[in-house]
């Protein structure tokens, strides 16, 4: 094997490529790196105690922290590009209000029939069962969960399918599903199963309103009804469809 031919066909398969993408695919598994290391119930069991509310308070604040901030980060020292460019704005303001009216509508049905089993209803809220209680640290909580949507969607349909779009198109969309797919692993089946359609959907909202602001808010709102749902059906015990 020559050493100095085999240095030259590696350069050749680099010499085509391109800023932008190559930022995309190489700062998300350093996100992730970090999220999944330092910003986990977990870590904050390790390192902090063992309360099972503020363990995600914490993870909360801290993963939508950093999926937000080194996002945007790269995107303005790096690539040194406007936010604009990668969703950050109100886009088409009217389709992305409509859909996020509509998909809201769509799911709250569909999330009172698969909550109908204590298992589902049981897993949340994730911060234990203090929260079905009390009505303040449920708000406090949420807030929470918004912070952490922030830095999820911006991560995933912002940085991620914007800065892939201008390259590979449509497909941008189902790259940053699958991600956005691996990372529910954990979760109830039915949800697991259901993030597959979810990303594609949101991934096409944002591109089509040019904005992941509405995937955020319809997010956290989805996520806001789990918890209520849940919180209803425990308290009452009630586990039927109808």
């Amino acid at each position: 094997m020559n050493i100095k031919s085999e240095i030259k066909r590696i350069k050749d398969i680099f010499q085509d490529i391109e800023l932008r993408p190559t930022v995309v695919f190489l700062g998300i598994p350093v996100i992730i790196f970090l999220t999944t290391t330092f910003a986990t119930p977990g870590f904050y069991y390790k390192v902090f105690g063992g309360d099972r509310l503020q363990s995600r308070l914490y993870w909360f604040i801290t993963d939508g922290t950093i999926m937000f901030i080194i996002s945007v980060l790269l995107i303005k020292l790096v690539l040194k590009e406007k936010l604009k460019n990668f969703g950050f704005g109100f886009g088409d303001y009217k389709f992305g209000l409509i859909t996020m009216f509509l998909f809201f509508v769509i799911m709250i049905p569909v999330l009172w029939i698969v909550s109908a089993s204590p298992t589902f209803a049981s897993a949340y809220p994730q911060g234990g069962p203090l929260l079905k209680q009390n009505l303040s640290l449920l708000i406090l909580y949420e807030f929470c969960m918004l912070i952490y949507m922030l830095g999820w969607e911006f991560l995933w349909r912002g940085f991620t399918l914007f800065g892939l779009y201008t390259k590979f198109g449509v497909y941008a969309i189902f790259i940053q599903m699958i991600p956005f797919f691996i990372l529910h692993r954990g979760k109830p089946e039915l949800e697991l199963f259901a993030s597959i359609f979810a990303g594609i959907i949101l991934g096409v909202q944002a591109i089509r309103a040019r904005s992941f602001i509405y995937s955020w808010i319809l997010h956290w709102l989805v996520m806001v009804s789990i918890d209520t749902i849940s919180i209803i059906r425990s308290n009452l015990s009630f586990y039927k469809i109808f």
